[in-house]
């Protein structure tokens, strides 16, 4: 596999800035972007995007094809345990008295 990635908005070659400029003499253009891929293994968002504005003019282009291949029907849920716990009891403490909750998930979740 190839260690570059071209960048994947179908408009980066129409961004005006001086990186994107190639060619000599009178037959410059502007020419899409190229991309270090360092790990081919581990898919990162950055191997396939210039910078952040080429993604987001991507996700602009094509959010409801995104979506499409894995809509969301219902609500995904999670079993969780509540608790309420109290501070330490320190008599010197601005926490003496008070109470706070902790949220756990139940072994038998399905993530």
């Amino acid at each position: 596999m190839s260690n570059y990635n071209w960048c994947h908005n179908p408009d980066c070659h129409t961004i005006q800035t001086v990186s994107r400029v190639r060619g000599s003499g009178e037959n410059k253009v502007l020419r899409t972007r190229k991309i270090r891929v360092y790990n081919p293994n581990d898919l990162r968002v950055w191997d396939y995007f210039c910078n952040q504005s080429c993604l987001f003019q991507f996700i602009d282009k094509f959010l409801n094809e995104m979506v499409n291949i894995n809509p969301v029907r219902k609500p995904s849920e999670t079993p969780i345990k509540v608790e309420v716990k109290q501070y330490g009891n320190d008599v010197y403490s601005y926490y003496q008295g008070k109470s706070y909750k902790t949220i756990t998930k139940l072994q038998n979740s399905q993530e």
